[in-house]
């Protein structure tokens, strides 16, 4: 009899080495993927992770839908940017630059202390208007302040100063990369450590049930107070890490109600329901942000189908997709969708290429013109201004939409088909 991935992530054992496998996985990424492009990708991956699951500790374990939690991380980054100008124009006092993310993460948690206060009296709707509100007055006072916010030249900073640390002066870009990766390491497994302390099950508790706790003798607002500066003082953390990276912070945009969206949209996308989920959202954050846009000036609208779909037919994230087709594998029943699964796959293929085609020529002729009626789509050159290439375009789209629709319905058939099984077999072992 084998063991399921609960099993092995609950034992002592497989737990480690999960966490080694992370580990080791960010240590052998550079010397996997050299180009410059790869450097930047994962950089940005590290600090982004630790911002994806600090937003989950409000979202996914404390039920709170903030609108508002890149003022936690561009306080953080606009602080550390500070500490490294003081430390680089000043002969005396100075903090290491190993250190600095910790200045972020101290900023991080100060606001949220400051902030919390106040949003965490409310909770559901409630909560995310105030945040909303606190996010956009925040944002509003650093077009006030330019002195401290720096306007929109934004703050800059040289993150070589000082003696060189064990001879790392971190000026090459795989310096930064492996000082993120410790930063990323360790506060993955302190938080995810947060989740099994008292206050991380409260919390999961208060999400759920606030009235039985109340009952219990447990102050909610307290409870998701002290989730709330946690949050923060993580997000404070990523911020720190995001400024050494850059060694540029832009407050408008670091502070933005859209920096905030993509932080709860990637979150969700990747499954705020399971510790790994912000994991997976904050590696696709950084694949759109770098990749998808470099591609087409049309990746915002990807994003915005990709969600609507994934709300609709996998609200769990990527996370529990997962999670379901290793149920499946485990169950020994994943054979008979290998044939179905080819169908979907090949029909969603297919299906977004035609889709594709008709958002980048309406694209082109909407937002293009100076460059012409003609543009390339995957290495073939067309013609906008040709009617035949239009009707072609749609009646493809509709004949191979067709052929995913029925792709789906057969694949849906046999998922249903193996799911009542599976929770037959295991009524039968949970009765006495």
């Amino acid at each position: 009899m084998g063991f399921s991935w609960s099993e092995i992530e609950r034992s002592f054992w497989g737990r480690a080495i999960i966490w080694l496998a992370f580990a080791a996985g960010l240590g052998i990424a550079p010397l996997l993927f050299r180009s410059g492009i790869a450097m930047t990708i994962l950089s940005q991956a590290g600090y982004v992770i630790i911002i994806c699951l600090s937003y989950n500790i409000l979202f996914g374990q404390g039920g709170m839908l903030s609108f508002g939690h890149a003022v936690y991380t561009g306080f953080g980054a606009l602080i550390a940017m500070h500490a490294m100008r003081m430390a680089g124009d000043s002969g005396g006092w100075s903090v290491p630059l190993p250190l600095i993310p910790l200045v972020g993460g101290l900023a991080g948690g100060f606001m949220a202390v400051l902030f919390g206060y106040v949003t965490t009296k409310k909770s559901g709707i409630t909560f995310a208007m105030i945040t909303l509100g606190l996010g956009e007055l925040v944002a509003a006072m650093s077009l006030m302040f330019p002195g401290f916010f720096g306007g929109e030249a934004g703050v800059k900073a040289d993150r070589v100063y000082g003696e060189p640390l064990f001879g790392f002066d971190f000026g090459p870009q795989i310096q930064v990369y492996y000082l993120i990766a410790i930063y990323c390491v360790v506060c993955t497994a302190l938080m995810y450590a947060f989740t099994c302390t008292p206050l991380g099950r409260l919390l999961n508790a208060t999400r759920d049930n606030p009235e039985r706790v109340e009952f219990i003798g447990y102050s909610t607002q307290r409870v998701r107070y002290l989730a709330f500066i946690v949050s923060g003082f993580f997000a404070g953390i990523g911020g720190g890490l995001a400024a050494i990276n850059f060694e540029i912070i832009n407050a408008g945009d670091s502070l933005s109600i859209a920096q905030s969206g993509s932080f709860l949209l990637f979150t969700f996308l990747g499954g705020a329901s399971f510790f790994v989920g912000p994991i997976i959202g904050g590696i696709m954050l950084v694949l759109a942000s770098v990749l998808l846009s470099d591609l087409t000036s049309a990746w915002l609208l990807y994003i915005g189908l990709f969600f609507v779909l994934m709300v609709m037919y996998v609200p769990g994230g990527v996370a529990s997709l997962i999670a379901t087709n290793v149920a499946v594998v485990h169950s020994g029943k994943a054979s008979r969708l290998i044939v179905p699964y080819i169908g979907l796959i090949v029909a969603s293929v297919a299906a977004l290429c035609g889709l594709s085609l008709l958002i980048e020529m309406t694209y082109h002729t909407q937002f293009e013109t100076a460059k012409g009626p003609v543009m390339r789509f995957l290495g073939a050159t067309i013609d906008t201004h040709q009617s035949a290439i239009w009707i072609a375009a749609v009646l493809y789209t509709a004949l191979v939409g067709a052929f995913l629709r029925f792709a789906c319905l057969r694949f849906m058939s046999g998922w249903e088909k193996i799911q009542e099984e599976m929770d037959a077999a295991q009524a039968i072992e949970v009765r006495p």
